[in-house]
């Protein structure tokens, strides 16, 4: 008998709050200990960004460089996702916590001390393996840990810590190139990632899924090849343009390879990915939901973030400032437990649908009142950071919910690569339609804003140009609200069904009992 059963119809799903056992008895010191390792991995999502003049000037690091010293964390994180859930599930979620922190912590001394892009390019590829492994990990250990009713809060805590690595992350950074050279955006991990691993060494529980099966070592393959694919050509098409043929050929290859992945995983007696979760509606409307809240806030900030500092002309430091009321809004809300009280009373469907709603409202005050001050870009990210607040949570939640305790990993990943791919898609969507009515109104500048103004021979073209750029961004985040509201509706309305859909199952079952 296993420690978590495996007996589960491949088209059916356990009531999660029926296997739920009783909460481990430090639960939320746990929980404190792996949002700490968590936070670490977050921090260098956007710490690197402040750096580039420096990495630039110390390194003699050329454009291509800095793209691959940015890219390679995150493209190796995101396409090692899945296959570093499925690890944490058959090997052991503490074991892998504590190989991502060690994986994570060499790293970062690798990069902290690199003489040459080169090695600090490897040094960053080598931190998004640990990176993958810890962002898995932590919200599988989660599910573990506290029991259905604590659940919610518990992940509305660990989805707070996200959205504050982000907002952090350059705010750090800016503080350690102020006091010190910019090997130390990386050191600093150092001593976060030991105590981490102390902590979880005498803290975290062991568990995992012990069924004996082989690993899928080919689903492996295909899933990161894959996903690693496809993020890179959403982050490299504003660059080389959506129709180069760099860029179409690597999304055609990550259409065929995740197909391949699909196919084999729908072959083989024990897939890395069971392909009969998204026969749950629950699951498929959860899936859908998260992509577009990550879309918005994602795209929404980094376009803000361009507008801040070309045309505001705030630096890196003083723009990721004046976008933390953003992350501090989801901090305050989740950690107070706010936004779940709120999601309880709710429902899950009214949930999702009022943290679209409050997102979309946010992406259009930042489009038509930015222009009139600071107040109105406030007010924007104050209401999408209570949206991320209420629907993020409840939305992670409904889709580790839908899935069987021992694949709490391959969920963890399945959530993690929708974040990336949905903060990915809406750079590349929002900043495309940014730069296409940018370029109909400035055709001189070939959609370039930095190299518009350098050019720019009077105040008044610098001017013209500078509000072509602000029409764009206004165009592209009320487009961004639309996509994020209709989304939101879909998704409420769909787990509004399977909740309907669910009542009679459980009546019959209550019956037959």
């Amino acid at each position: 008998m296993t420690a978590f059963s495996q007996e589960h119809a491949p088209d059916r799903f356990p009531d999660q709050a029926a296997q739920q056992p009783q909460g481990h008895s430090r639960r939320w010191l746990i929980l404190g200990v792996i949002c700490l390792a968590q936070l670490t991995v977050l921090l260098d999502n956007t710490v690197l960004n402040v750096a580039i003049p420096s990495l630039t000037r110390e390194l003699d690091a050329s454009t291509a460089d800095i793209q691959w010293m940015i890219n390679a964390y995150s493209l190796v994180q995101s396409g090692l996702l899945l296959t570093a859930g499925n690890a944490a599930d058959r090997y052991g979620r503490k074991r892998m916590l504590i190989v991502g922190l060690v994986l994570f912590g060499v790293g970062s001394l690798v990069a902290g001390l690199a003489d040459s892009t080169g090695r600090l390019i490897a040094a960053r590829a080598g931190m998004g393996v640990g990176g993958a492994l810890l962002l898995t990990t932590t919200l599988a250990v989660v599910m573990q840990i506290f029991t259905h009713e604590e659940q919610p809060r518990a992940i509305g805590i660990w989805a707070a810590v996200n959205s504050l690595g982000f907002a952090a992350g350059p705010l750090v950074g800016g503080f350690m190139l102020n006091h010190f050279w910019w090997g130390a955006i990386f050191l600093v991990n150092l001593p976060v990632a030991a105590l981490g691993l102390a902590a979880v060494a005498a803290y975290v529980p062991e568990s995992k899924n012990r069924q004996g099966d082989r690993p899928d070592l080919f689903g492996a393959v295909l899933s990161t090849l894959g996903m690693a694919a496809l993020v890179y050509a959403i982050i490299s098409g504003p660059e080389h343009g959506w129709t180069s043929g760099r860029v179409l050929a690597t999304a055609a290859a990550a259409v065929l390879v995740l197909g391949a992945f699909a196919y084999w995983e729908s072959r083989i007696p024990h897939p890395m990915l069971d392909l009969n979760f998204f026969r749950n509606p629950r699951f498929t409307a959860s899936v859908g939901g998260l992509v577009l809240i990550t879309f918005g806030m994602g795209g929404a900030l980094f376009l803000l973030t361009q507008y801040l500092q070309f045309v505001l002309g705030y630096g890196p430091l003083e723009a990721g400032l004046r976008t933390a009321p953003m992350a501090l809004t989801v901090v305050a809300l989740n950690f107070t437990g706010v936004g779940t009280k709120w999601a309880a009373k709710l429902g899950t469907p009214l949930s999702i649908a009022l943290g679209m709603a409050l997102m979309a409202g946010g992406l259009v005050s930042i489009a038509t009142l930015t222009e009139h001050g600071y107040t109105g870009t406030l007010l924007g990210l104050v209401l999408i950071g209570a949206g991320t607040a209420i629907g993020s949570p409840v939305m992670s939640h409904a889709i580790m919910s839908s899935i069987p305790r021992e694949k709490a990993g391959v969920g963890a990943g399945i959530n993690g690569t929708l974040n990336e791919f949905g903060n990915g898609l809406g750079v590349a969507v929002l900043g495309a339609v940014l730069n296409a009515r940018f370029a109909a109104l400035v055709p001189v500048a070939a959609s370039s804003l930095p190299v518009a103004l350098a050019a720019a021979g009077s105040e008044s073209e610098r001017v013209r140009i500078t509000g072509a750029y602000s029409s764009g961004l206004e165009t592209s985040l009320l487009m961004g609200a639309l996509a994020v509201l209709l989304g939101g509706l879909i998704a409420a309305a769909l787990l509004h069904r399977a909740d309907r859909a669910d009542r009679p199952d459980q009546a019959d079952s209550g019956e037959k009992a």
